[in-house]
């Protein structure tokens, strides 16, 4: 009975002392657990927080002209297929393919003899129909005849005025002639050969302005009007310059596109129509910067831009405004004036991080600086 009190007093003199062993907290059995806890504080107060590195530079600023490039063909400013207006014999044609031709100029004319017999038998009846209207009114003034019968007589007379003048516009119906200036491109018919009213005769062109047609996208659109200056390559090689005269306000419903008119001066007509053309459209100049295309990156909500810096050396993000596509690179609008832009590292850094700014190597800014092809304005 006496040995199990005892070892019912040794366990509990056993477990107060390993609770107030526990207590103290001295419990490391090598003591290195005390040691590196003292020296762990130490060594996050020695981290520092490195800033990144990025070269920037100050882009070169220009008025730079958008070049939206078309395909297309030239055109006649104005085209008229001409047709006989009656039937008959062709008595005069005194034009031929190729010739210039001046408004209100003879194209054809038909024989015209039973006409002219028409007309002269028309005024004849004419003069005598103004004579019977002259007497009676005399008459019907003495009282020598009835109002009824002078009336008659001006009817009459009017009957033959209607007459004489469906004759003569008979005669108009047998002459054609040219509409505006231009150069006959065509001619269907021969002299003496018989036609049918509304038989094609011959086609007119007027070339002087010739019209550069082509279609511009939608994207593009916002950015021309009416006036804007065009260049003109033809398929010769030659360039020729002009201005927008049409930009249609309908979309075209296959491709989506508008048509639009470049008006170029051809006093002599050396430029054809239905020539392949290259049309390159200016838009109104714009302040820009000049970038390379490596610059570009995307922002926190996957929008395409550049990263620079501003006076604190904090990173911002701008979105861009593509004005041009060069091969001196990217000709970008909207950018605010003063700023440093970022040309290598934007990727390693975030919005409002503050970073460590150098100036660009002399290359990268040699690439900078370079010339834009076409689009910078003095």
């Amino acid at each position: 009975m006496s040995k199990i009190k005892f070892h019912r007093v040794a366990a509990v003199l056993v477990l107060v002392v390993s609770a107030a062993w526990v207590l103290t907290g001295d419990f490391s059995s090598v003591g290195s657990a005390s040691t590196e806890e003292s020296d762990k504080p130490k060594a996050v107060a020695e981290i520092e927080i490195v800033p990144q590195t990025v070269a920037v530079v100050a882009p070169p600023r220009a008025q730079h002209r958008r070049a939206i490039r078309l395909s297309g063909l030239t055109e006649a400013d104005k085209r008229a297929s001409l047709a006989t207006r009656s039937g008959g014999i062709i008595g005069a044609l005194p034009i031929r393919q190729g010739d210039s031709i001046k408004a209100g100029e003879l194209i054809l004319s038909l024989d015209a003899t039973d006409k002219s017999a028409t007309i002269e038998t028309a005024q004849k009846l004419l003069v005598q129909r103004r004579a019977e209207t002259k007497a009676a009114e005399r008459l019907v003034k003495r009282g020598n005849l009835a109002k009824l019968q002078a009336d008659n007589a001006r009817s009459a007379l009017a009957a033959a005025e209607s007459q004489l003048e469906t004759a003569v516009m008979e005669m108009d119906r047998m002459v054609l002639r040219a509409p505006f200036d231009g150069v006959v491109d065509r001619v269907f018919v021969e002299k003496g050969s018989s036609v049918q009213q509304g038989a094609q005769a011959a086609v007119i062109l007027s070339l002087d302005p010739i019209i550069a047609t082509g279609e511009v996208s939608e994207r593009d659109l916002g950015y021309i009007k009416n006036g804007d200056r065009a260049d003109i390559r033809l398929v010769s090689g030659n360039v020729v310059n002009g201005t927008i005269r049409y930009i249609s306000r309908e979309a075209s419903a296959q491709t989506r596109t508008f048509r639009v008119e470049v008006a170029v001066p051809n006093p002599a007509g050396l430029i054809p129509a239905g020539m392949t053309a290259e049309i390159t459209l200016w838009a109104e100049p714009v302040d820009a910067v000049i970038l390379p295309r490596s610059v570009v990156t995307l922002g926190p909500r996957g929008d395409l831009g550049i990263r620079g810096i501003d006076a604190d050396s904090k990173v911002e993000f701008y979105e861009i405004d593509l004005v041009d596509d060069t091969p001196g690179g990217l000709v970008l609008a909207g950018i605010p004036e003063n700023k440093r832009i970022i040309v290598a590292g934007q990727d390693l850094v975030s919005d409002g991080d503050t970073v460590n700014a150098v100036e660009a190597d002399a290359e990268t800014i040699k690439r900078l600086v370079g010339e834009v092809t076409g689009g910078a304005v003095n």
